[in-house]
């Protein structure tokens, strides 16, 4: 019996026994190439109007501004990390995870409206989760929920300004709106990506 040549492909069953690589985040991709355009075309404008004082201007107080939310920056992709080390992700995919159901859109709207903080807090929260198993529709009503109910900003801003029968009912109409938006989400990712979504059904 002649030994399988060396260019002959795997079996099925090798290949689907070896782990898939995770999604790779290109540190380059359209988002910054267009930003980067758009960047060049706005200090040539400046500079056609301002000189080249009012660019070293703009990129003084631009430094100043970096250097504030740098450190913000770098707290909560530390904390995103360590969520999704600490996180147990049995509990979190039962409960926010695909077959979740209503309840675990429920629970991504709570969480997201009692979460503090700013972006620098939610979205490396919201990424920790999918990490550890939430899926797209209740992560995105726990990012919809912190947007439109938020506490913190409620308390610390909007009561003070606009009042509390205001802020009350703004509350109260804004409540369907993330699990509305995290069903919505999860029937356009089932479709999107049905590989994805056939795979995390099965796992």
């Amino acid at each position: 019996m002649s030994e399988p040549s060396p260019k002959d492909p795997a079996p099925a069953e090798d290949a689907d026994s070896e782990p898939r690589p995770g999604r790779v985040r290109k540190p380059i991709g359209w988002s910054t190439i267009i930003i980067a355009v758009l960047v060049a075309v706005s200090a040539a404008l400046v500079w056609r109007r301002d000189g080249t004082e009012g660019v070293l201007d703009i990129l003084t107080h631009d430094l100043s501004l970096f250097s504030g939310i740098l450190p913000r920056v770098l707290a909560g992709c530390l904390l995103g990390a360590f969520i999704s080390e600490i996180l147990p992700h049995e509990k979190v995919s039962r409960s926010l995870g695909p077959k979740s159901g209503l309840m675990g859109l429920l629970i991504g709207t709570a969480f997201g409206a009692i979460l503090p903080g700013g972006p620098f807090t939610a979205y490396p929260v919201a990424s920790a989760l999918l990490a550890v198993g939430a899926d797209f529709g209740a992560t995105i009503a726990m990012v919809v929920s912190w947007t439109l109910i938020g506490y913190g900003r409620a308390v610390a801003w909007e009561i003070p300004i606009m009042g509390t029968d205001f802020t009350l009912w703004r509350i109260v109409i804004s409540l369907p709106l993330p699990v509305l938006a995290g069903a919505l989400g999860r029937f356009v990712y089932v479709r999107l990506y049905p590989k994805r979504a056939s795979d995390e059904d099965a796992a």
